[in-house]
């Protein structure tokens, strides 16, 4: 079945079945690897996209679901040559290990501070709630968001 995606502000036709997770076709149809793969089960938040908006797990939502809407993943906010502000928070805080988590962490924060650009540290835990790291560096994390929330960034 062919389908419309409106992703980082391009349409994209994609040919999949409706029930795909977003994530399949992210990953594999439109070659964007920022959003990865951890559980399948829309519990450790690897997979984070925002649509419309908002924070979501793309294994855990059918591609049907999602056209028509817009999707922002990890290559849509900002350039190697031109960085997000969260994406150069985490930089200098030094904030990923193996960074497996990251992108998916950054975008659970970015949809938290579009909403709410001055951002609680509750609010920004209960943002990052839905997003699992076995690195430990929560703290730097959550220093590099807080930085962002505050406008030092």
């Amino acid at each position: 079945m062919s389908l419309v995606l409106h992703v980082n502000g391009e349409s994209h036709d994609v040919a999949a079945e409706p029930e795909t997770p977003l994530l399949y076709v992210l990953r594999n149809d439109l070659k964007l690897k920022g959003a990865r793969y951890g559980c399948g089960l829309g519990q450790c938040g690897a997979c984070t996209v925002i649509v419309d908006g908002k924070a979501v797990q793309s294994c855990d939502v059918p591609v049907s679901a999602v056209v028509g809407r817009s999707i922002t993943t990890i290559e849509g906010i900002g350039t190697s040559d031109r960085l997000h502000p969260l994406q150069r928070a985490f930089i200098r805080e030094q904030a990923a290990q193996c960074g497996y988590c990251v992108s998916g962490i950054i975008m659970s924060a970015k949809a938290l501070l579009d909403a709410n650009p001055k951002a609680t540290d509750g609010e920004i835990r209960t943002a990052l709630s839905g997003n699992l790291c076995r690195c430990g560096t929560h703290t730097r994390m959550l220093k590099a968001i807080r930085s962002v929330a505050s406008g030092a960034e």
